[in-house]
């Protein structure tokens, strides 16, 4: 297939590009900078400069590219600091809202039929219940004030493209390659500096996935799904009680600080009890039995061995 791949230099997109071309597709590959185009060429797609919140122009993108499907991977989460969640989502919000609204609109004016999209498991689940929620489970009817917003635009991303007979997919928390959580990556020196502490017990459940894991699934979602949402995870939804002091052993850095929950209320606001202390995490036995799909990276424990090591990384080393 051609592909118009929206977002192509964000994190998904740099790792989706070498993956679709290698399995025989084509890519159109969205950038917001000229200063980026070089590196679409580099990995093999032809890069195409765009506003994605300027509708005529993405219209007129999608018309000239004449693809066979759209993949909307569209965010602006970099340098996230989670004391001030709506802030550091703001751009992402629109594009989810807006620019999910523009790529809908430029698939049908060019008549394109395949349309897959990227929305989020880490959060968004009902806060009740089993701890690794399936696609059919409700979202959070009562989110935090802060959460409101994000949760809105997901909602928003979600019901457009399903109801155009699209793909959703609700990825966990990225690490890996180009992400926060990797080698030098600004999540791991939080952990590293321990200004990530732990909140109350740490109940809070969170899903992962490596970020080459969340590509190869992505191609699946292209070439096999059905229009459906898919939690694209790990296998192991864990405790942040688990995780956290975890990655701060590989880090090699001092167990993370705890802090009773009413401080961390005080201090960072309602939003982080629930990261910390409430959310759910998610299942991909949907995705693993209708996409075909297996995580390469099967739980996050040998996972954040390999982030933190970076190339030096050795499996088979640390197994002995």
């Amino acid at each position: 297939m051609k592909v118009f791949l929206a977002g192509a230099t964000g994190a998904v997109g740099k790792r989706l590009v070498p993956k679709l071309i290698d399995h025989g597709h084509t890519v159109v590959g969205t950038t917001r900078s000229e200063d980026k185009a070089a590196m679409l060429w580099d990995l093999g797609a032809k890069p195409v400069v765009v506003d994605a919140l300027d509708r005529d122009a993405v219209v007129a993108a999608v018309a000239a590219a004449r693809p066979d499907a759209i993949i909307h991977q569209l965010t602006a989460l970099s340098g996230i600091d989670f004391r001030r969640f709506e802030k550091s989502f703001e751009l992402t919000d629109r594009l989810r809202t807006e620019g999910t609204d523009n790529l809908l609109a430029a698939a049908k004016a060019a008549g394109v039929k395949r349309f897959v999209a990227q929305s989020y498991a880490g959060w968004p689940y009902e806060r009740s219940g089993s701890i690794a929620k399936s696609e059919e489970d409700p979202l959070d009817s009562h989110p935090a004030p802060q959460m409101r917003r994000s949760l809105d635009a997901i909602r928003h991303l979600e019901d457009a493209v399903t109801e155009a007979g699209g793909i959703v997919l609700r990825y966990g928390g990225f690490y890996g390659p180009g992400t926060g959580l990797q080698l030098n990556g600004e999540q791991l020196e939080m952990v590293r500096a321990r200004k990530f502490p732990m909140l109350g017990e740490g109940r809070a459940v969170w899903s992962f996935v490596h970020i080459d894991d969340a590509a190869a699934a992505t191609v699946a979602a292209l070439e096999r799904g059905k229009p459906a949402i898919y939690n694209i995870v790990d296998d192991e939804p864990a405790p942040v009680r688990e995780w956290l002091p975890y990655l701060a052993e590989v880090a090699g850095a001092k167990p993370p600080r705890r802090l009773p929950l009413w401080l961390g209320r005080l201090a960072g606001g309602e939003h982080m009890v629930v990261m910390m202390d409430e959310v759910r995490g998610a299942s991909n036995d949907k995705a693993r039995r209708e996409l075909d799909w297996t995580p390469a990276h099967a739980s996050w424990r040998e996972g954040f061995r390999e982030a933190v090591a970076g190339e030096e990384y050795r499996p088979t080393a640390l197994a002995a």
